[in-house]
């Protein structure tokens, strides 16, 4: 086996909007009023032989498929990486400028036409540090920051559904309601997985980690922060002891149910702004540099990436809710809102009214990515732990992890028995609305994928 060397070079990009710059990733638009910490995109590219390979991680909350296909296109004219090749996902901070509309919060134009440019720069300037490289994949758990934040609740407790005005079986982060919670609905995922690349002069290039912890959110409104997801970037960098050059990646994993709002323990983190996402960034950087001496390293890893685009059917409102729907918008001042519990209805009639407009199907991204004997999947929206667990049980001897609202986001997709649950993950909007068997669909031809891959998965000369 004499497969070509492999290099690898990484880079990032201030991507920190001005002041003013609409936030997404609540019920309604914020506008920054405050910076705490740059926001950045961050680009991994790797070669060997004929295979470049190229990983994006955007301090961003969202971006849609269009969006990203957009961008992909522009990079491989600026550098001839195949837009297959190209894996771009968002952190899912809830502390960034906003490139999509999502619920009542807008997006700022000014912003999504700026933020395109600034993601192909950062993979042309990784692309031109190009070196060789050795890589290696490694993984510890973490169980404590993770928590599932949906609940079955003690009987006589209702957990309104704004979109049918019925109840639901679960309760999504029951704030105000903790004595009524009976227990929570689902397992999580602890492990934090993780890519490594050094250069063969040992001099480290760039850390991609994963985690499946939503975000952490301790910060006032209208501030810019790239929330742990930054943390753990600049504190892995500091205790490698790693220069300028190098890159620090934290990439969010299947998550879509899991936070670290602990309704049941509510006061074991500090409750200061920052104070519990600095704690929680921190400690993985530490759980990560001590599991470094576990990997093992390879020194000439071959690069493949295979990727699908899977069609799944949308649901939408029936004529009858449409009906409905429209009458409550015409009756609504949206002017006002201002994302009191009683805003939720008028806002998902709002929602069942844009979302008429949808085709009845869409073409959803999968993405399977071998470097050496290690797997990444990709998958474009909020998937919840459970599809996260069952993807690494079919790969109990090889290094893999999800990278998720990775080219592209639907929002939300649970599996189907989580669906007829109801909650706030499963509420039809433009940020959950693929019907039940979508998750399955979607998870198996992943797997499909990532299975072509596996047997092939340890072809590389040689280890360090």
């Amino acid at each position: 086996m004499n497969a070509p060397q492999f290099r690898a070079g990484a880079a990032r990009v201030d991507i920190t909007p001005p002041l003013g710059t609409l936030i997404n990733g609540d019920l309604i638009s914020h506008y920054a009023r405050s910076i705490h910490d740059p926001l950045y995109a961050k680009a991994l590219v790797m070669t060997a032989g004929d295979a470049t390979v190229a990983i994006v991680v955007v301090d961003i909350c969202a971006m849609s498929k269009a969006f990203l296909d957009d961008v992909k296109q522009t990079i491989y004219r600026q550098t001839d990486i195949p837009a297959a090749n190209i894996l771009i996902s968002s952190t899912h901070t809830h502390a960034a400028g906003s490139v999509e509309s999502l619920l009542m919060g807008a997006a700022d134009m000014p912003y999504r036409q700026q933020l395109p440019g600034l993601i192909v720069e950062a993979v042309q300037r990784a692309q031109q540090k190009l070196r060789p490289a050795k890589a290696g994949f490694g993984r510890v758990d973490a169980p404590e920051h993770v928590v599932c934040r949906r609940f079955f609740m003690k009987d006589g407790y209702e957990a309104r559904n704004p979109v049918t005005g019925g109840l639901d079986e679960v309760k999504t982060n029951p704030f105000g309601a903790e004595p009524s919670i009976d227990r929570r609905v689902s397992a999580v995922d602890p492990e934090v997985g993780f890519l490594a690349i050094r250069g063969l002069d040992d001099q480290w290039i760039s850390l991609i980690a994963n985690y499946s912890l939503h975000y952490v959110g301790d910060w006032e409104n209208g501030t810019i922060s790239a929330d742990y997801f930054g943390v753990f970037s600049e504190q892995i960098q500091k205790k490698l002891g790693a220069g300028d050059d190098f890159v620090g990646m934290m990439s969010n994993g299947t998550s879509g149910e899991i936070n670290i709002w602990d309704f049941l323990d509510p006061h074991r983190y500090p409750s200061g702004f920052f104070a519990k996402s600095q704690l929680i960034g921190t400690d993985l950087a530490e759980k990560v540099l001590a599991a470094l001496p576990e990997i093992n390293w390879q020194t000439n890893p071959g690069l493949n990436v295979q990727t699908a685009e899977v069609a799944v059917g949308v649901r939408k409102p029936t004529a009858p809710e449409l009906e409905a729907a429209k009458a409550v918008v015409a009756q609504t001042n949206f002017e006002q809102l201002t994302g009191r519990a009683e805003d939720w209805y008028p806002v998902y009639a709002r929602e069942q009214v844009l979302l008429n407009t949808y085709p009845d199907s869409i073409l959803f991204p999968v993405q399977a990515l071998r470097i050496g004997s290690g797997l990444i999947g990709a998958l474009g929206g909020e998937f919840f732990a459970e599809t996260g667990l069952k993807l690494k049980k079919a790969f109990p001897d090889r290094s893999y992890f999800t990278m998720t609202m990775a080219n592209g986001y639907v929002g939300y997709v649970p599996p189907a028995h989580e669906l007829k649950r109801g909650g706030y993950e499963t509420w039809r909007c433009r940020t959950s609305f693929l019907d039940e068997s979508a998750e399955e669909t979607i998870r198996l031809r992943l797997l499909d994928l990532l299975q072509a891959e596996q047997d092939a998965g340890f072809e590389f000369v040689g280890r360090a």
